[in-house]
C-alpha cells in the first residue's frame, strides 16, 4: 500500500481529511470493494516507486527499522554489554510476506533475517516481476511459494511459518475479513510463531480512500481488531525518521 498524506494535509489522490474520518463500525466493503482495489493496483507500475507511491527513498530506513524491531525475537533480547537476557522466540527458517507486491519487503528485510519466504500477492503482474527480475536469481531461489491470492482469500498452511509479516496492506480488508484473516494466520504459525504488522495509522477514527478501496485505521482501532481476532500484542513501536506530512506508521508484534 502506498504511503498516504496525513489527514488534513494536501494529497494528490484527494484522500479523506480528518473531518471525514469515521469511528467504527465503518461502512466499507460492498460487491466491488476488492475488485476496485485490484483494478487500481493493475494500473500501478511494478517498481519500488510504484509500491510506495513515489516514496521509494524510504526503503532503506523502512527495512532497517523493521530488522531492529524483530531482532529480539529472532536473535534474543540483549542486556548490558550485549549479553543475551532472553533467548530467541522464533526460528529463522520461513517467513510469509503478505501483500508482497514485487517482493520489496522480502528482498530488503525478510530475506536478511530468514532462510526462505513465501510471497502472497493478489496481483499476478507483481509476482511475475518479483520472480523474473526484481528479486534477482539469488533471492528468487529462496522463495518457496509465490501465492497469487488476496489476503481475504489466503489461508496459510497449518503450522508452516516462523513469522507472518503484513505491511501496508491491511487497509484493503474490511473489518470482518481483517479479523478472519488473522484468525487463519494464527493457525499458520509454528509453535511460538509470531505475526508482525506494519501499517499507516490515523490520529483518530478512520480515513476511507475510495480511489484504491482502502481504509486507514487509528492505532486504537487496529488494536481493537487484533483483540477481536484473538491476538495478544507483545510489542509496539512507532516508525521514526519518515518525512512530516505522512501518516504515522506503527509496528506491532502479535501472538
Amino acid at each position: 500500500m502506498t504511503h498516504r498524506r496525513e489527514e488534513g494535509t494536501p494529497s494528490e489522490g484527494g484522500h479523506a481529511t480528518s473531518s471525514e474520518a469515521t469511528e467504527l463500525p465503518i461502512k466499507v466493503g460492498g460487491p466491488t470493494w476488492y475488485s476496485d482495489a485490484a483494478q487500481y493496483w493493475d494500473q500501478v507500475e511494478p517498481t519500488v516507486e510504484g509500491m510506495l507511491g513515489g516514496f521509494g527513498q524510504l526503503t532503506d530506513l523502512d527495512s532497517t527499522s523493521s530488522l531492529r524491531f524483530i531482532d529480539e525475537f529472532i536473535n534474543g533480547k540483549k542486556g548490558p554489554g550485549g549479553r543475551i537476557v532472553k533467548p530467541p522466540r522464533i526460528g529463522k527458517t520461513l517467513a510469509c510476506d503478505c501483500g508482497a507486491g514485487i517482493g520489496r519487503v522480502s528482498k530488503n528485510f525478510l530475506l536478511k533475517a530468514f532462510d526462505r519466504v513465501d510471497l502472497v500477492e493478489q496481483n499476478p503482474k507483481f509476482l511475475e516481476e518479483a520472480e523474473a527480475s526484481f528479486l534477482g536469481k539469488e533471492y528468487a531461489a529462496r522463495v518457496d511459494r509465490f501465492i497469487p491470492k488476496g489476503l481475504q482469500e489466503f489461508s496459510p498452511e497449518e503450522g508452516r511459518y516462523d513469522l507472518i509479516w503484513t505491511q501496508w496492506v491491511l487497509g484493503h480488508l474490511t473489518d470482518d475479513d481483517f479479523i478472519a484473516f488473522f484468525q487463519r494466520c494464527k493457525q499458520g504459525l509454528k509453535p511460538n510463531g509470531l505475526i508482525g504488522v506494519k501499517e499507516n495509522v490515523t490520529s483518530q477514527g478512520v480515513d476511507v480512500d475510495k480511489e484504491d478501496s482502502s481504509v486507514t485505521r487509528s492505532n486504537a482501532i487496529l488494536k481493537e481488531l487484533f483483540a477481536k481476532a484473538g491476538l495478544r500484542l507483545i510489542k509496539e513501536e512507532k516508525q521514526k525518521g519518515f518525512p512530516q506530512g505522512l501518516y504515522g506508521v506503527y509496528m506491532y508484534m502479535l501472538e
